[in-house]
C-alpha cells in the first residue's frame, strides 16, 4: 500500500478531482481512507433515495471514504452546515470545494478494482482482483 496525501483547492469539484487521483498516479485501486476540509455545494444520495439532495452554503466536511476503480468512484461523505446539521450518504457529483479539501488516498499498487454488475443488488459493484507478483 501506498499513502498518498492530498489537498485539493477551492472550486474544484472534488468527486471528480478524486475519480481522477488513479490515472494520475498510473494505479488500479485505491481507497479514500479519510478526508476532512469544506464545499460550498454538496450533492448527497441518502440511503434508499433515487434522487440527491443538494446543499448550498458554508459546509464542512466531516468524513470522506470510499473506493476508486478505473471505472468508477464509490464514495461515501457527512458534511455539516453553519447551523450544525448533518448530512450524509453517497457523494455525487458537483461537490465544489470551498476553501481545500485534505484527503487522504491508499493506493493498492497489487491489485485491480472494477465496477461490475451485480444480478442481486442490481447495482454496480466492486469487484477485487488481485494482480500477479512479477
Amino acid at each position: 500500500m501506498h499513502a498518498l496525501p492530498l489537498r485539493f483547492p477551492a472550486r474544484l469539484d472534488l468527486r471528480a478531482a478524486l475519480g481522477e487521483v488513479l490515472a494520475g498516479h498510473q494505479a488500479n485501486a485505491g481507497f479514500v481512507v479519510q478526508g476532512i476540509g469544506s464545499l460550498t455545494a454538496a450533492r448527497i444520495r441518502l440511503a434508499g433515495m433515487d434522487e440527491m439532495t443538494e446543499l448550498h452554503g458554508d459546509l464542512e466536511i466531516l468524513s470522506l471514504a470510499g473506493s476508486l476503480s478505473p471505472d468508477g468512484v464509490h464514495l461515501h461523505i457527512a458534511v455539516a452546515d453553519a447551523q450544525g446539521r448533518v448530512t450524509g450518504g453517497h457523494m455525487g457529483p458537483n461537490c465544489i470545494v470551498r476553501t481545500t479539501a485534505e484527503v487522504l488516498v491508499a493506493l493498492l499498487p497489487d491489485h485491480r478494482f472494477s465496477r461490475e454488475p451485480d444480478a442481486l443488488t442490481g447495482y454496480n459493484e466492486l469487484s477485487i482482483r488481485r494482480l500477479d507478483a512479477r
